[in-house]
């Protein structure tokens, strides 16, 4: 296929490397492995149905599936076709789905036989993912990818925590501008194999684990869902060079590891979506011998924004530099650029910011001002351009007019042996406000008390700083990205 893509557009997409390497190896799942190819093949025979299903260019096309090589498939089909791809998380429900469905405006869902009933029942077509790669072998003829850089790319759902799901567009040139951006800070090439164990659902899993090492040349190994029974067996099989997790996923790594493991082909690895106590990541890599590089970034910022360096100074507790092409300050809440070690909200700048909410634009007009993205979150940087992120603007407690950032408590809490997880909340109270609430997990084995852990609190913590209350459960909620969900929490304090 010949194809001279505008550097406007998102270049080197990974269809385009079978002139150069017909048979290089492109992406894998537990099914079927994609050289450049069969890839190529398989994204224009689906485009070509997208077209016959009246698929054109600004129109949107939703995946609903699981982690499969097909999810990336309908991806590049869709943007071969002009339009954006909206990923559906399994999990949600019908009238999730739905909804999803409905707000994107959807022509077409991919997927198997849920996806059909719900397709049928909103009158949009169906895609069976069963047959996307029964035409692999099928001649196409040759044309011409229709999107440019100006073209919606994806069409990313928020979690929803505070109303219903926003959508959030990027671009071609939001998705070229972060990939590149990711490829220049790690140094990818053709060498560098990703494993995803993410949610293909989430830009994490999409961008940094999908669409950079494609785009610069490696491969991806599709991990159908973390597990900790298999994982590292995937990694002695696959040979990764780098994976993206989140914290809990490395906490059950550095914790339930019962045999040796072979980690010599992992250059890196990548810790994002939620913060990781600096104690975990000093651990994971004394006992693995992998460099873990925390980074930190919205959906809205098209995943990441600042990531600490490889190969330079990383400062565990800190979420690393600004990525190339990104700027990064903290400010006040009349937006006085903060001096260093002072706290403010964090703003991003750069060509990876989002183009809005998908029909929100007083939404949109909030969060993006004057071409920097206000984040919600408060942090710190440093002399060295290191950002620390303090807490959430919204989970900011208030007790009798002090103000208490719960993440400080949840690092104190870190620093018991016995914690595997912590989360505190604001609970109410007559007098004060306000005061601090917290529940923890403990690790496989051990045991642990309330009174031990408000001890261990007030050894360290002023006095206003410590729980009222530590609720000692089996585990903390989480939503499908592994990020624990505080508002199932509030709730149970709340009644």
């Amino acid at each position: 296929m010949s194809v001279s893509a505008k550097p406007s557009e998102l270049t080197s997409i990974p269809f385009l490397r079978e002139e150069s390497d017909p048979q290089g190896s492109c992406i894998r799942d537990v099914d079927r492995a994609l050289d450049n190819t069969t890839f190529a093949r398989a994204v224009r025979s689906l485009a070509d149905r997208f077209a016959a299903l009246g698929v054109t260019s600004g129109d949107t096309v939703a995946v609903l599936l699981p982690n499969r090589v097909e999810i990336v498939t309908s991806m590049f089909a869709a943007w071969f076709q002009g339009a954006a791809m909206t990923p559906v998380n399994p999990a949600l429900t019908d009238e999730e789905i739905c909804y999803q469905l409905e707000d994107s405006t959807s022509s077409v869902v991919v997927g198997d036989e849920r996806a059909a009933a719900l397709a049928d029942a909103l009158g949009i077509a169906w895609v069976d993912v069963r047959t996307i790669h029964d035409l692999t072998q099928a001649h196409v003829p040759e044309r011409r990818p229709a999107s440019d850089g100006s073209d919606f790319a994806l069409v990313i759902y928020t979690s929803g925590t505070t109303g219903k799901p926003k959508g959030v567009l990027l671009d071609h040139s939001n998705l070229a501008a972060m990939s590149n951006s990711l490829i220049a800070h790690f140094s990818l090439t053709d060498a560098d194999t990703s494993l995803l164990v993410l949610p293909l659902f989430h830009v994490n899993g999409l961008i940094a684990s999908v669409l950079s090492p494609l785009r610069a040349g490696g491969d991806v190994v599709v991990s159908p869902r973390f597990s900790q029974e298999t994982f590292w067996d995937l990694v002695e099989t696959h040979r990764p060079t780098y994976f993206s997790a989140v914290p809990t996923i490395y906490a059950i790594l550095e914790g339930r590891a019962d045999r040796p493991v072979d980690t010599s082909s992992l250059r890196f690895v990548i810790c994002g979506a939620a913060p990781m106590p600096a104690e975990l990541i000093t651990r994971f890599e004394n006992r693995l011998g992998v460099a873990v590089v925390e980074g930190y970034g919205l959906s809205e910022g098209s995943v990441a924004s600042t990531i600490n360096p490889v190969d330079g100074p990383r400062k565990p507790g800190t979420v690393g530099i600004a990525l190339p092409g990104q700027e990064v300050a903290v400010v006040s809440a009349d937006g006085t650029p903060q001096p260093h070690g002072q706290r403010g909200e964090v703003i991003i700048r750069g060509a990876n910011v989002m183009r809005g909410y998908l029909g929100r634009p007083a939404e949109t007009a909030k969060v993006v001002r004057d071409g920097w993205l206000h984040t919600g979150d408060v942090g710190i940087l440093d002399e060295d351009g290191y950002l620390r992120i303090v807490d959430r603007l919204k989970d900011m407690i208030i007790r009798g007019g002090e103000n208490i950032y719960p993440k400080e408590i949840e690092e104190c809490l870190y620093g018991h042996p016995a914690v595997f997880e912590a989360a505190v909340v604001g609970g109410r109270d007559d007098v004060l406000g306000e005061v601090p609430v917290a529940f923890v997990a403990t690790k496989p084995g051990l045991t642990v008390n309330s009174d031990e852990l408000l001890a261990h609190c007030a050894a360290s913590l002023a006095r206003y700083k410590v729980p009222t209350q530590i609720h000692v459960l089996t585990e903390l909620p989480k939503n499908s990205v592994g990020k624990l969900v505080k508002g199932l929490l509030r709730d149970q304090i709340a009644h």
